[in-house]
């Protein structure tokens, strides 16, 4: 009898240069499968992208930032005294508002069979730049919402 797929939850990243204007670009993706035990961010800034939407927006900094979080998703210990939680703890700690330039979608969810497949599939589809990898729906995983991710 077939095992069946797994719940996940995840949340964009995005970087919001200049929270004035609101424009945001797509920078990575965390993902949390609980029942798999599975914690895992990728992450990618544009420094094309980025310098067109903010021209003087520091991209090292922001690429700094971004390293840090997918450091603490991955429970590296030189990331800081949250790598060290437990994973649920950690996505939590990640999902939550506390940047004016990364700020996190709200929380999706899923079902998978493979949650780094999942995840490599939600980031070659909400990361990465359409000429560069992004693609449309595939098998890897199911929503179980209705609501299109990019539609918020």
């Amino acid at each position: 009898m077939p095992v069946p797929p797994s719940p996940f939850q995840y949340a964009i990243l995005r970087v919001v240069p200049d929270i004035e204007r609101g424009e945001r670009l797509n920078a990575g993706v965390i993902l949390f499968a609980r029942t798999l035990d599975h914690l895992e961010a990728r992450v990618h800034l544009d420094p094309a992208r980025l310098a067109a939407l903010a021209p003087g927006a520091d991209a090292t900094a922001i690429a700094r930032q971004l390293d840090g979080i997918a450091r603490v998703a991955a429970g590296d210990p030189r990331a800081g005294p949250v790598a060290g939680l437990e994973p649920s703890a950690r996505f939590h700690s990640l999902v939550a508002p506390a940047s004016t330039t990364i700020q996190p979608s709200v929380v999706h969810t899923g079902l998978c069979d493979d949650p780094g497949a999942a995840l490599a599939r939600l980031y070659r589809r909400l990361v990465l730049a359409p000429a560069t990898g992004g693609e449309g729906r595939s098998s890897g995983y199911r929503d179980v919402e209705h609501a299109r991710p990019e539609e918020e």
